[in-house]
């Protein structure tokens, strides 16, 4: 491994905010194995009992590990993996393999720290220490599989007609920047607008979202209608950095060119919509996952919309909870302004397993297996990474309690198909998390724009010395 390469590695290293499908050095190590992996039989992905799941039986490693965040992936792999059998909550096997679950949060960036620490080491740990597989976000992505750290899934055997039925951005966010793939997913993230239905019904006098769509369908007519929500005791979002994500994933230039910050045309114009807003006492400035910022969960919140993918509304908003707008089936889907995606959740192969065989079927299992991937819509109100499944679940009687009996499903699959990750980069995450803590000081009157882009460009350049503005 280059030096430069893992300068990459570490200096990317930064605060995660995602919740997850929720979100450094020394010598060079050794470079890592490369050996072609042992054969296996791909699984099929056509009928109920497909794969080898639990029957795949080979001469490797007999411990996988495992590296995430929280309990998603792992909740995946136990209910729906065939042959998985749960230890306890942090062991499980699979045949005679013994899985050993290394789950630590996202908070103060902890988890991409031990990663990384564990990866400097890979090359000369035991087998059964070996990391085999572990997840990574959308945010940080590109600083591991642009690096030799990361397999191609080539290299596992796994072809272009394996994920044929992928769609391609999820594909495009785990390619390096030679084209290689390094990873893959089992659910897709494409964003919409989430209304609160009885808000919709005081002030528009509709909860239809088709209809409710017409107050919300562009910037202008979004920030027009939070005047009319505000004047009936709403917030048309719980904070600015709600509609973030809609704007920073609409730029028409990345967030660093040449070496450079560059802060495009629809970033600014997020900053200008945002501040007007918040002048108006039509938002509010919380940080995402605070207590002020959900408490739009529950009617007494008075909150209007919030933006997010299937993940955000079904495990993030309270559902299950006594009193909450999800648990009452309160909520509805609607596109909104702009089309958008947010996190995810990809499954990448560390150079050096001694599991090759079993990580490749785990991911054909969880990613291209149509019939697997329908059991989790079903089971897991998830939107899942399987073109034709989507769509055959778009046309179904599926429908969300959470979401008052509505089927938003073919609305994802119109979102999903328009995504462009063309001005995705490494530097994405510590740009986006700096210039929303620097912007809300301006948000807040407590500095000028001016004053706000210098902390911006203050904190991105401590943390990537390599950049300039």
């Amino acid at each position: 491994m280059k030096k430069k390469a893992l300068g990459i590695l570490l200096t990317v290293a930064m605060t995660a905010t995602m919740l997850a499908g929720c979100g450094n050095n020394t010598d060079t190590p050794s470079t890592p194995d490369n050996s072609t992996p042992a054969e296996s039989t791909p699984a099929n992905n056509g009928g109920e009992d497909e794969g080898n799941g639990g029957d795949v039986v080979t001469d490797e490693g007999k411990v996988l590990n495992i590296y995430c965040w929280n309990e998603e992936f792992k909740s995946r792999l136990e209910d729906h993996y065939p042959g998985y059998e749960k230890v306890d909550a942090t062991h499980g096997t699979i045949g005679d393999v013994s899985v050993v679950w290394n789950i630590t949060p996202s908070d103060d960036n902890a988890y991409q720290n031990n990663l990384d620490e564990t990866l400097l080491k890979q090359a000369d740990a035991a087998a059964d220490d070996k990391i085999d597989l572990f997840l990574v976000e959308a945010d940080y992505a590109l600083k591991y599989v642009d690096t030799d750290y990361t397999m191609a899934i080539a290299d596992l055997g796994i072809t272009s007609s394996d994920i044929a039925n992928q769609y391609k951005y999820t594909q495009d966010i785990v390619t390096d920047s030679k084209g290689v793939l390094k990873g893959l997913s089992w659910q897709g993230c494409p964003g919409v607008l989430f209304y609160n239905r009885e808000a919709a019904l005081e002030v528009f006098g509709t909860d239809v979202p088709e209809e409710v769509q017409a107050y919300v369908k562009d910037w202008d007519t979004f920030n027009a209608s939070a005047a009319d929500l505000a004047a009936a005791g709403y917030h048309v979002v719980s904070s600015v950095n709600d509609t973030y994500r809609v704007y920073s994933n609409n730029v028409s230039s990345p967030w660093v060119v040449g070496g450079k910050i560059n802060i495009d045309a629809n970033i600014e114009k997020w900053v200008e919509d945002s501040k007007a807003l918040v002048d108006a006492g039509f938002a509010g400035t919380h940080d995402l996952w605070s207590d002020d910022w959900s408490a739009g969960f529950y009617p007494e919140g008075k909150v209007f919309a919030y933006f997010g993918p299937a993940w955000l509304i079904n495990f993030c908003m309270a559902d299950g909870e006594e009193g909450s707008i999800a648990t009452a089936g309160g909520w509805g889907a609607t596109e909104g302004p702009q089309g958008f995606f947010w996190g995810g959740t990809w499954i990448c192969a560390a150079t050096g397993t001694d599991n090759p065989t079993l990580v490749k079927d785990i991911m054909l299992q969880l990613t291209t297996n149509e019939a697997i991937m329908t059991d989790i819509v079903v089971a897991d109100d998830d939107f899942v990474n399987n073109k034709p499944a989507m769509e055959a679940m778009a046309e179904s009687d599926y429908s969300s309690r959470i979401l008052g009996g509505q089927n938003p499903l073919g609305m994802y699959c119109a979102g999903v198909n328009g995504l462009d990750l063309s001005n995705l980069s490494a530097y994405d995450q510590a740009c986006t998390e700096e210039f929303q803590h620097a912007m809300r000081n301006y948000f807040e009157g407590n500095a000028t724009y001016e004053e706000a882009l210098e902390l911006f460009y203050k904190g991105v350049e401590e943390k990537h010395p390599e950049l300039t503005h």
